[in-house]
């Protein structure tokens, strides 16, 4: 309490928070604090999460001691203490007694005090990512995981955007499928995300066992409520009729195809696919005589049948009534598998579009284009 109460004379706080419920079940799962600055004047913004909520509670800096203090005798065994001089972690043993320990500080700045903070942040402390191991309990990311952190933050904050402007915008409920769910970075990103606005049916899909067991379990520990990961290929898993959203990161090659072609047939609203490799535009690829002499260069060649393998993409959703847009999703410093193709249902099928793609096929001697074929088939 000293040093918390030195950090808010100094100027030095950054935030706290409080962590490991004495009780295995108990509903109040974390707490963190930081500065927010209203119009009565600064205040210590509180977030008490639960498990199936978060509550907001704003007290002064004067009251925030006493606070802090209580929900330590009768809730927690952890707290974490961050200033601009030094991190104070303070941990119970068995017997009820803490110990402290200090160490350099995490921050070199204290934090923005605005009242309203960009949603996506949050999801930062989220149990998930702790069971996960992208992060402490604190909320930090653990060593080599910052930029996975950086991922899942960006990906929630598109995704939020991308649900903003959707048909889908006002609807209480959501079904999300995740295609290819992995470790379950996302799919438990998604399911957060949904949940906070409403009600969210969520399910991951990925062909590996033990993922699916594990991933499992990490959702019944949480009580997760709608969320499930069935074993299950992109290409063979039935999907549920019209889901509003469907995910496929980093899916290799064609999987992402297979991907964007099941959410076409599913009638999906959203579609959202980051893809992985391009080998089959690469391997029919002959450049247009006036590219020749620039695509003789093997990395210029790469990077030409990703554009093209995207590109084509992009105009086979638009020819089924999506509307796509291509960009990055996250900074090449991160993950050199930084491309997304977000496509949104607007209207009925223009199968003009179809045309334009065929010519750019033509144009670049490829006869196979997996996306065309899964749909022109149908």
């Amino acid at each position: 309490m000293e040093k918390l109460r030195a950090s808010f004379a100094g100027g030095t706080f950054v935030k706290f928070t409080l962590s490991r419920p004495r009780e295995r079940k108990a509903e109040l799962r974390n707490v963190y604090a930081r500065f927010v600055d209203l119009k009565a004047g600064r205040a210590v913004s509180l977030t008490l999460r639960y498990a199936t909520k978060d509550v907001t509670r704003n007290v002064t800096p004067a009251e925030t001691p006493a606070q802090v203090g209580s929900l330590l005798s009768d809730v927690f065994e952890e707290a974490n203490l961050f200033t601009t001089t030094g991190d104070f972690r303070l941990k119970a043993d068995a017997k009820g007694e803490g110990t402290m320990k200090a160490s350099r500080p995490t921050f070199s700045a204290v934090l923005p005090t605005a009242h309203d903070r960009p949603k996506e942040r949050a999801l930062a402390n989220a149990p998930f990512l702790t069971k996960l191991g992208v992060t402490s309990a604190d909320g930090v990311a653990r060593p080599g995981m910052a930029d996975k952190l950086r991922q899942v933050e960006r990906f929630v904050e598109i995704l939020g955007h991308l649900t903003e402007s959707s048909p889908f915008a006002a609807a209480e409920s959501v079904r999300v499928c995740d295609m290819g769910a992995g470790k379950g970075y996302l799919t438990f990103a998604a399911h957060e995300y949904f949940r906070r606005r409403g009600k969210a049916e969520v399910i991951g899909v990925e062909q590996r066992e033990d993922l699916v067991g594990k991933t499992n379990a990490i959702a019944r520990e949480l009580e997760c409520e709608g969320l499930r990961f069935d074993r299950g290929t992109i290409a063979d898993f039935p999907l549920p009729a019209a889901p509003d959203v469907l995910i496929a990161l980093h899916a290799c090659d064609t999987a992402t195809d297979d991907a964007l072609a099941a959410g076409v047939r599913a009638g999906a609203k959203l579609i959202v696919v980051a893809p992985c490799c391009h080998k089959e535009v690469r391997s029919q690829m002959r450049a247009p005589e006036v590219l020749a002499a620039i695509l003789r260069h093997g990395i210029l060649a790469e990077r030409q049948a990703e554009v093209l393998t995207d590109g084509l993409r992009a105009l086979v959703l638009e020819a089924w009534g999506y509307e796509a847009k291509v960009f990055e999703f996250v900074s090449n410093e991160h993950t050199g598998k930084n491309l997304m193709i977000a496509a949104t249902k607007r209207g009925d099928e223009d199968m003009a579009g179809l045309e334009r793609a065929r010519t750019v096929m033509r144009e670049f001697g490829i006869e196979r284009f997996r996306l065309l074929d899964e749909l022109c088939t149908v």
